[in-house]
């Protein structure tokens, strides 16, 4: 999509451009923390003592996550706009944690843009928000929106929010020119396989685990879909056998299913378990569900996609419109109209060498808050 140019509220802009060193200097503390997924007690607590000397009342919901009130809107107002920012990233504490910056102007380091300066950001909105806002701004640190936390903190935070919530946006680091409005969603699942196993000469035809697994990761990876929307299937972890010479006791590996449509990925996930549900001689299967988020949507002329695209307009952002699994999946699923946004531009997502443009982050919360004006009008 090719932006119309607006002039942009200069002020507010001088505003985000003055808030935006703390909000850096915030990542580079928040960094130094690990937080692998449903293990993020330790960023709670710096995030909670953030909000509270920022003047902030701060609760503590189900399963971890922080939420905070910034605006009460009028008497009598809709419901509430919810921003969501996840505390947790992909890496293990063993991972060595901290940023650093590039001669290029880069900042560097694991979890910097997913999700660590979406998190530092959220508390800013307080100070660039105006004083009276239609409805209610609430904003929430989620916990569990990696790898296998399955959206946790979002599946409790709309399962029992503090107000009735109207829009759902996401904040994820690195988003800064994307509109997220689909939901990828996905099903997942861990396969164990059992055989008695035997010598590889003299038992050169008995069953072996690591062969069946070979055979059913290739099958799946062969599906044909009927339904258009895409689709993709992944084995990310595979494990199994005992030696080199030896017919395969033992064979495991976790299968990641998704699309960005609720109907696709269904007929995906029925084909697969029509291979993972045959039957093998000689061979064990035992299944076990690892995770399951839901597929959404909204359409790209939805108000709030509209608005989160005329925001980054006035500063001349062109807007991609993207599909991503996100907290915002739960969203969608729950009717709530949503989008994922960014604070700034990065790349390198999952890997320690993940990057952060420290320069845009008040172009980033300029557009949020823009986005948050617009849609709350």
């Amino acid at each position: 999509m090719t932006a119309e140019p607006h002039q942009p509220d200069r002020d507010l802009l001088a505003a985000c451009e003055k808030i935006a060193p703390k909000v850096l200097e915030r990542t580079f503390e928040l960094s130094e923390i690990p937080a692998p997924p449903l293990d993020e007690v330790d960023r709670i607590r710096r995030v909670k003592e953030w909000w509270h000397a920022d003047g902030l009342t701060v609760s503590e919901h189900a399963v971890g996550n922080l939420w905070t009130r910034l605006r009460p809107g009028r008497v009598g107002s809709g419901p509430a706009i919810v921003v969501a920012a996840h505390l947790d990233t992909v890496f293990s504490r063993d991972v060595r944690h901290g940023l650093r910056h590039e001669a290029d102007g880069r900042v560097v380091g694991p979890g910097c843009g997913d999700d660590t300066v979406a998190v530092a950001a959220l508390s800013a909105l307080d100070e660039l928000l105006p004083v009276e806002i239609p409805v209610p701004v609430w904003v929430v640190a989620t916990v569990g929106e990696e790898g296998l936390g399955d959206l946790a903190g979002a599946r409790a935070a709309l399962a029992n929010p503090p107000s009735e919530v109207g829009t759902f946006i996401a904040l994820e680091g690195n988003y800064l020119g994307r509109v997220n409005t689909i939901g990828v969603g996905s099903e997942r699942r861990r396969i164990r396989l059992t055989s008695q196993g035997g010598h590889a000469w003299e038992e050169s035809t008995a069953p072996s685990a690591v062969h069946a697994a070979a055979a059913m990761v290739h099958a799946i990876e062969q599906i044909q879909i009927d339904h258009p929307a895409k689709t993709s299937r992944n084995v990310g972890i595979l494990h199994g056998g005992e030696s080199i010479n030896s017919r395969a006791i033992n064979a495991s590996f976790d299968l990641d299913l998704r699309s960005e449509d609720p109907d696709a990925l269904a007929e995906l996930v029925t084909k697969a378990e029509g291979i993972l549900n045959a039957t093998y001689d000689g061979i064990e299967v035992g299944i076990e569900q690892l995770g399951s988020r839901p597929a959404g949507r909204i359409d790209n002329d939805h108000n709030l996609a509209v608005v989160a695209a005329e925001s980054l307009a006035e500063l001349g952002i062109e807007t991609r419109f993207t599909a991503a699994s996100t907290d915002a999946n739960v969203a969608y699923a729950a009717g709530i109209p949503a989008v994922t946004l960014g604070i700034t531009y990065g790349d390198g997502t999952h890997t320690e060498d993940e990057w952060i443009d420290p320069d845009a982050i008040g172009f980033g919360l300029y557009a949020l808050v823009r986005t948050l004006i617009k849609r709350s009008a």
